[in-house]
C-alpha cells in the first residue's frame, strides 16, 4: 500500500498525536482503585460515566469512559460513603468528642478520626478510602523553609501565618489526644504526632466537598461544612469549567451535573472557586497555569515605592485609602492593572492643588490630563519592578534545581507560579504602553 502524502495525512496525524498526548492512561487496574471500587460498592455505588487515569498535566484524575451531556448527572455518591463528622461521632471516637472540654472542632474531630484509621491500617473498614489518598502534599506548610523563601512575599507572608494556625492547632489538641490513650496500646504521642496531623490537615482542607450539617453541643462553635468524598475527590480542578454539585436530600447523594459536555476519553473537571494562583497553592497545593483569575499582589511599600517622598499630604491620602477600602487587592491581571490600583495611584498622585478632589477620584472621575498621565508613569514603574523581581526569582528557582536535587517537586511548583506571574506582568507592560502612548 502507497504510504499517505500530502497535506490531508499530515493534518491527520498532528491530530491524532495531539489527542493521545492530552488523553489519560486508564488506572482502574491498579489495585488501589480496584480495591476501591469493590468498597465502594458494597456501599451501593457504581460509576457507569468515569474511570480514574492519569493525565498528562494534571496528574491523578477521572476520565469519561463515554460522552457526557451538559446537564447530565455524572457522579451520585451516596451518604454511607461520604466521611463527615457524623461518621466520626457514630465511631469509637464519639464517647471521647462529647466528654472532652472544651468542645473540640469538627476539623480536629475529623483529623482525629483519619489519622487513626491510618494508624488502623488493615483492620480499619476505611482502608480501601486512605490507600487511594496522597502520602504527602505540596500546599505552603509542606514545603521546606527555604522553598517558602522564593515564594512572592504576599503569598509568603500567607504561608507563614498557615504554619503558625498549624502549630498552634497541634499544641491546643494534644490534651485531647492524650485522652484518647484507652483506645490504644501504644503511646498516643507516637501516632497523633504533628506530621501526622498536617497530613489529616491537608487532606480535609484539600479534598473535603461542602456539606452544611446541623450544629451539634459536642463541637465548638467553628462551622460543620466538610465532608471527605471517596472517589469523586479524584476530579481535579480547572478555572474554565462549571457544576453544579450539592447534597440532594431526596436521594441522599452527594451528586455533580455537567453544565459543559464531555467527549469520550476526556478527562472530568469541577471549579473549586473563581481562585486565583496565591489561593489554589495555599489552599490546595497546585498552581494552575493560565487561570483566568490570577494576578501579581501589590503591597503597600510597593504601591508607594516610586511616590515623590517629598509629598507632605501622603500620610492623609494614605488614611483615605485604608478607609474606604483601597489598601488591599490590589493587583495586576491579564488585562492589565486592575481598576482599584490604577484609582489607588490616581489619588496618591493628586498634586496639592487637586487633593480637595480625592472622592471624585474614588467615584471613578477623570481630574486631569496630568494626574491620569502620572499615575500610569508609576503603574508602569511598579510594573517594570515585579518584572525584574519576577525573572530575578526564576534565576533563583533554576540554580536551586540544580543544586537540590531532593526538593525538584517542591522547585518546579513555585517555578511554575513565578512563570504565570511573569506572564501576567508582560501582559501589562503591553496594555500600559498603548495608556501612555495616549497621552503622547
Amino acid at each position: 500500500m502507497q504510504k499517505e502524502r500530502g497535506r490531508t495525512s499530515r493534518v491527520r496525524r498532528r491530530k491524532l498525536f495531539r489527542s493521545s498526548e492530552s488523553r489519560g492512561v486508564n488506572e482502574s487496574n491498579k489495585p488501589e482503585f480496584i480495591e476501591l471500587k469493590k468498597w465502594l460498592k458494597d456501599r451501593k455505588f457504581e460509576d457507569t460515566n468515569l474511570v480514574p487515569a492519569r493525565f498528562p498535566g494534571t496528574g491523578r484524575g477521572l476520565m469519561s469512559k463515554t460522552s457526557l451531556q451538559a446537564g447530565q448527572l455524572i457522579i451520585s455518591l451516596p451518604e454511607s460513603c461520604l466521611l463527615t463528622t457524623d461518621t466520626v461521632i457514630r465511631s469509637y471516637l464519639g464517647a471521647y468528642i462529647t466528654k472532652w472540654k472544651p468542645p473540640p472542632s469538627p476539623l480536629l474531630a475529623l483529623c482525629t478520626f483519619l489519622i487513626s484509621e491510618k494508624h488502623a491500617g488493615d483492620c480499619s473498614p476505611w482502608k480501601p478510602y486512605l490507600e487511594t489518598l496522597p502520602k504527602a502534599y505540596t500546599c505552603p506548610v509542606c514545603l521546606e523553609p527555604k522553598v517558602v523563601n522564593l515564594l512572592p512575599r504576599p503569598l509568603r507572608a500567607k504561608a507563614q501565618e498557615q504554619r503558625a494556625h498549624l502549630e498552634e492547632f497541634f499544641t491546643s489538641s494534644r490534651g485531647f489526644f492524650s485522652s484518647l490513650q484507652p483506645l490504644f496500646s501504644e503511646a498516643v504521642e507516637s501516632i497523633f504526632t504533628s506530621s501526622a496531623l498536617l497530613w489529616a490537615w491537608c487532606t480535609v482542607n484539600t479534598r473535603a466537598v461542602y456539606l452544611q450539617h446541623c450544629k451539634r453541643g459536642c463541637f465548638s462553635a467553628e462551622p460543620d461544612t466538610c465532608a471527605l468524598a471517596p472517589y469523586l475527590d479524584l476530579l481535579n480542578h480547572s478555572p474554565d469549567v462549571q457544576v453544579k454539585a450539592a447534597f440532594n436530600e431526596d436521594t441522599r447523594c452527594y451528586e455533580i451535573r455537567a453544565t459543559s459536555s464531555y467527549r469520550k476519553h476526556e478527562e472530568v473537571f469541577i471549579c473549586y472557586g473563581p481562585h486565583d494562583n496565591h489561593r489554589l497553592l495555599l489552599e490546595y497545593g497546585f498552581v494552575s497555569t493560565r487561570n483566568p483569575h490570577a494576578c501579581v499582589y501589590v503591597s503597600r511599600d510597593i504601591l508607594v515605592k516610586y511616590l515623590p517622598s517629598t509629598d507632605k499630604q501622603m500620610n492623609k491620602k494614605i488614611s483615605i485609602l485604608k478607609d474606604h477600602g483601597f489598601i488591599e487587592n490590589l493587583t495586576f491581571g491579564w488585562d492589565g492593572p486592575s481598576w482599584r490600583l490604577l484609582t489607588a495611584l490616581k489619588l496618591l498622585c493628586l498634586e496639592a492643588g487637586e487633593f480637595t478632589s480625592w472622592k471624585k477620584v474614588l467615584l471613578g472621575e477623570v481630574i486631569s490630563d496630568t494626574n491620569e498621565k502620572a499615575s500610569v508613569d508609576i503603574t508602569r514603574k511598579i510594573c517594570h519592578y515585579f518584572i525584574e523581581e519576577s525573572s530575578a526569582a526564576l534565576q533563583k528557582v533554576s540554580r536551586m534545581k540544580e543544586e537540590e536535587a531532593t526538593l525538584i517537586n517542591q522547585l518546579s511548583l513555585v517555578e511554575t507560579l513565578w512563570t504565570e506571574e511573569l506572564k501576567i506582568l508582560q501582559a501589562s507592560a503591553v496594555t500600559l504602553s498603548s495608556l501612555e502612548t495616549a497621552f503622547t
